[in-house]
């Protein structure tokens, strides 16, 4: 490219021309020349490069007086950032273009209007900086982007905010923490035709999932309208999740799917004074997802060709951070902006900080909202509405407070920095506190809903996002631990350990532990927190005359075709999400073990759970499965799975039988399973039992021609062999999993599963507690076990101790 080019078609540019046209620009070239090809739209446009950026700045004389106005900043003193920041931004807008240059811009602008049969088309113009998308700083939203400009006047305008926008009080500090020249950084300006998105749905997606830096997913961020609202934070919007291995497969791998509160959307403005303007979204539609699954898979499809176009060419892996936008007129999806990902590619995955609650810590939060990091902090609280709050009422922000607002604004990233945590009322996972929050290593929650209401300026809080995907703020400080593990220095084992995983939400941070796969994932928690009502409340609710229960069902089915619908998909989404983590090592998932008073106190439970002296040893586990009473139930559990293997490909998923009897209940529940579409050897479906009553050992020879793998339950076996109640205090001191009759047990069902050429593991916290129990397993020569993520560490080395004796 000609140094002195001034104007240049967008097709014409590409990454090697990153000094002249900025990275957002650069980035759009590139795919332009190289993605349409694979069938990625994105709109045609110009650049005004940053030849032309210099030449406005020599003709009207201003680098050296701007030069003296940034010099004189003190950038410890807000204050004083924000008036050289404004005096900058006013020389700027004050100035006037070259008169050569503003006729080739109009002149180019109507170009592209004709290409586009228009007269005056609509435009967006975006302003790419030189230095945004570096791999060590983002820029995030630092650079004004300015939607809907039509006409020569109104365009000229915009360009020259463009230029003044690299001087906002946020892009100045920015700069100077990363020790950039504000001199060697550029800005380039993009005028890219407009998609017709505010006749439909926009926003950004992840070539990776943004909290834990899980690489096999992308992460999509939906609402309706003009994609602004969800940068902003103003909505909180639908969140989409899709499985890279298996949508290269061809699997409709949606892994999970949530609806957002998107009351609010961005649209064209009705006059030519107003551009955009904000209008509230009808009830009906707030209530529906954005997008189509067959879009959301196209969306994903292309985000992974452009990681891979991207990967290629660095040489390594190169995550994504993409925006898009549906056009309500032709319908077709496009692409408008792409950038690499730099926060979790520059991460270091062999190092793990763990941070945990203490546990024997009572505690109730006043609220939750969306996780973002994976952090604690405690600190005061300071309720801010805007920056001029701090002039007009004296209100000093401290380092270390707690930052409590609506949302925040790109300028306030100056007091980000010294903020021990962000709480914000609005927002997603990508909104721009979000984004901040995670370049600065802040833990944030965000779309709390009324958090300014809620705490008081000056309270102590304590914000914790170390619980999953949810946020808790907690009154006062509560006691929590940070430990740090390098991974490196972990030693080899020869006994596979495989991890307990309860939460969907933290599934992906667990998955960069080291692991040989899921040895148990427990139905029951995902029943509990992603459904919460009784599976046969959920079916029957309309003949049982409780009107507030089906007042919470329906409200609860948004976005849902029906109720079975709803606990099909939200029981699918919650194992696949443990299946994709760990992919392609097996993950055994449990059917639900729900005793009868547990399920009692599922919403809709007390209409149907009999009232029994012993549940523990009552109507659980398989007895429920074929009975006809519960059969219908099951059978959606069977739906689940079929769908989490068959549908989205995970045939890592591996299924298993509780607290089943006898052989003759065996023989039912695969039954059933079977007329729900479940049958042993299927596409490779494994049935694994769970070995936790004296009759699964006794008779082991017998269930092993009918099943693949026992698991251990080594608390029911132990209860159930010593004949004591684990939950009764007076015969606490008997219950111990080491007693010589349990090792017996335990003893028999390996050596008859290695006859049998069955699989045998453990899952529960023995070995890591006891390392003389660790020890007798592993001589005995059980194949796998499994312990939760917080004790993997301890019992890799506990095992390892073993094996060196061994």
């Amino acid at each position: 490219m000609p140094n002195n080019s001034f104007l240049l078609n967008l097709d014409e540019v590409g990454l090697n021309d990153l000094d002249m046209v900025g990275g957002k620009n650069a980035s759009l070239g590139e795919m332009l020349q190289n993605l349409t090809k694979l069938g990625i739209n994105i709109p045609g446009g110009f650049v005004i490069t940053v030849n032309a950026y210099r030449e406005f700045l020599r003709h009207n004389n201003l680098e050296a007086t701007i030069k003296n106005i940034v010099n004189a900043i003190d950038y410890n003193d807000i204050e004083s950032l924000r008036r050289g920041g404004l005096q900058v931004r006013t020389l700027l807008k004050n100035s006037k273009f070259p008169k050569e240059l503003s006729e080739s811009i109009i002149e180019k602008y109507y170009e592209l209007s004709k290409k586009y049969d228009q007269e005056q088309t609509d435009v967006a113009v975006r302003s790419s900086a030189t230095a945004e998308d570096l791999p060590d700083a983002s820029f995030a939203g630092q650079q004004e982007t300015y939607l809907n400009v039509r006409g020569p006047a109104t365009l000229i305008n915009s360009v020259r905010n463009c230029f003044a926008s690299l001087f906002t009080d946020r892009a100045i500090s920015y700069r100077q923490s990363f020790g950039y020249d504000h001199f060697n950084i550029g800005l380039s300006v993009c005028v890219q035709k407009m998609v017709r998105s505010d006749l439909a749905a926009s926003g950004v997606a992840f070539s990776l999932d943004t909290e834990s830096g899980f690489k096999n997913v992308v992460v999509i961020n939906a609402s309706f309208g003009l994609g602004e609202m969800i940068v902003q934070g103003s909505v909180s919007p639908d969140e989409y999740i899709v499985f890279k291995p298996t949508l290269k497969e061809g699997y409709k791998s949606v892994i999970e799917k949530k609806l957002g509160n998107k009351d609010r959307m961005m649209v064209y403005g009705d006059n030519p004074d107003e551009r955009v303007q904000i209008i509230p979204v009808e009830k009906p539609l707030q209530q529906r997802y954005c997008l189509t699954n067959d879009r959301i898979l196209q969306l994903a499809g292309w985000v992974v060709k452009i990681e891979e176009y991207y990967s290629n060419l660095k040489q390594r892996w190169c995550p994504m951070d993409v925006e898009w936008a549906v056009d309500g007129l032709s319908k077709e999806l496009f692409i408008v902006q792409a950038r690499p990902e730099t926060i979790h590619s520059q991460k270091d995955h062999s190092k793990i900080t763990g941070y945990l609650v203490d546990e024997s810590t009572q505690r109730t939060p006043l609220f939750k909202g969306i996780a973002v990091g994976d952090k604690i902090a405690t600190g005061k609280v300071s309720i801010l509405y805007s920056l001029d709050k701090r002039v007009t009422e004296g209100h000093e922000f401290k380092a270390g407070d707690v930052l409590v607002t609506d949302m925040t604004d790109p300028d306030w990233e100056p007091i980000m920095k010294k903020a021990s945590a962000i709480i914000t009322n609005k927002g997603g996972r990508t909104c721009h506190a979000a984004i901040v929050a995670r370049e600065l290593g802040v833990p944030a929650i965000v779309g709390c809903g009324n958090a300014t209401e809620i705490v008081t300026d000056g309270q102590l809080i304590t914000a914790s996002c170390a619980e999953g995907d949810e946020g808790f703020i907690y009154e006062g400080a509560i006691p929590f631990q940070k430990t740090e593990t390098d991974l490196r220095d972990m030693p080899a084992l020869k006994t596979p350990i495989m991890l307990n995983v309860a939460s969907p939400s933290l599934a992906f941070r667990f998955s960069h532990l080291p692991n040989a796969g899921v040895g148990l994932a427990r139905e029951e928690f995902i029943i509990n927190n992603y459904i919460q009502v009784h599976p046969l409340a959920l079916m029957q609710h309309q003949n049982l005359d409780d009107k507030e229960l089906s007042a919470t069902i329906k409200k609860m089915i948004a976005g849902f075709d029906n109720e079975e619908d709803f606990f099909i998909k939200r029981l699918s989404y919650g194992i696949a999400k443990i299946a994709a983590a760990f992919y392609p090592n097996k993950v055994i998932v449990r059917f639900s073990d729900f005793k009868s008073n547990e399920y009692y106190n599922l919403l809709g439970g007390k209409h149907f759970e009999p009232h029994e002296e012993n549940p523990m040893i009552g109507w659980r586990g398989a007895s429920r499965y074929y009975s006809e009473k519960y059969k219908a139930a099951f059978g959606m559990e069977c739906k689940a799975i079929k769908r989490v293997r068959e549908e989205m490909g995970l045939k890592n998923v591996v299924v298993m039988i509780p607290f089943c009897r006898t052989v003759e209940e065996l023989h039912k529940v695969t039954a059933v399973m079977k007329e729900f579409g479940l049958e042993r050897g299927d596409r490779g479906l494994e049935i694994f039992l769970m070995a936790e009553i004296p009759s699964n050992i006794i008779l082991a020879e017998e269930f092993s021609k009918h099943i693949d793998g026992f698991s251990i339950g080594s608390n029911d076996l132990t209860q159930l062999t010593l004949g004591l109640d684990r939950d009764s205090s007076l015969v606490a001191h008997l219950y111990d999993e080491r007693n010589p009759a349990v090792k017996e047990m335990l003893r028999m069902l390996i050596r008859v599963a290695k006859r049998n050429k069955v699989k045998v593991g453990i899952c529960g916290q023995g070995p890591s507690d006891f390392p003389d129990f660790a020890q007798f397993l592993v001589e005995e020569g059980i194949d796998s076990i499994s312990v939760t993520p917080d004790s993997v560490i301890k019992t890799i080395r506990a095992i390892h101790a073993v094996e060196k004796k061994g």
